[in-house]
């Protein structure tokens, strides 16, 4: 079995290297473990995993995959403006605007692709339905990705030492596997959360302070 150079594009995009600021941006956890939700590997597994079965990383998914098979530019507006109703607060939606439109701004050129500024899992299902890259595989990536990039951020915020870090990602998963069969014929009718707590903590945190993070 041949292996297929393309994926090694969907690595790159979804790299915590890829020049997204990703970094400046918890979603809310700052203000989760700020608040004594969020306090050691367990409880973060915990967080984590609500979001991506029942949150915005679910949402997330769903949206990266009607981006991804939009029929036209119309239809991708709409699957936009959908996204961001969906933004829980204002630093929610910034954080999503702001890397996708960094995401847009590094990956039009590079990959020659006319790419609109959009929020972040709009922008990527866009940009892999553009070049025919795997929607199952994209999701899958983007969703390991988006649980990486919040351990990293709990890694600065409370005691999580690497071992305990790669630990939870790895429990994590079989769970964003499973993300793949879940959301491979979702419309938007499937869109929902059920993740008060993690809304709650995105709105707090826009007066939180001191604080490291966006948001």
């Amino acid at each position: 079995m041949q292996a297929d150079p393309r994926l090694l594009t969907l690595m790159q995009w979804l790299s915590p290297a890829y020049p997204l600021g990703s970094f400046a941006f918890s979603h809310g956890l700052e203000s989760a473990i700020r608040a004594g939700w969020v306090h050691d590997a367990q409880s973060l597994e915990d967080w984590l995993a609500d979001l991506l079965t029942d949150g915005s990383g679910r949402n997330d998914a769903v949206l990266l995959r009607l981006a991804h098979a939009a029929p036209s530019p119309q239809a991708l507006d709409d699957i936009n403006a959908t996204a961001r109703a969906l933004s829980a607060s204002a630093e929610r939606l910034r954080e999503a605007e702001r890397q996708g439109k960094a995401f847009a701004r590094v990956t039009s050129p590079v990959w020659s692709i006319d790419l609109p500024d959009l929020l972040l899992p709009v922008a990527v299902g866009r940009a892999a339905g553009l070049l025919s890259l795997d929607p199952d595989i994209t999701t899958m990536l983007y969703l390991q990705g988006f649980a990486s990039n919040l351990t990293s951020a709990a890694q600065r915020l409370m005691p999580l030492g690497q071992t305990q870090a790669q630990r939870t990602l790895s429990r994590l998963a079989p769970l964003c596997q499973s993300l793949v069969t879940e959301t491979a014929n979702a419309t938007a009718a499937d869109l929902h959360s059920n993740t008060f707590l993690s809304d709650i903590a995105a709105m707090t945190h826009e007066t939180l302070q001191p604080r490291l993070f966006q948001s």
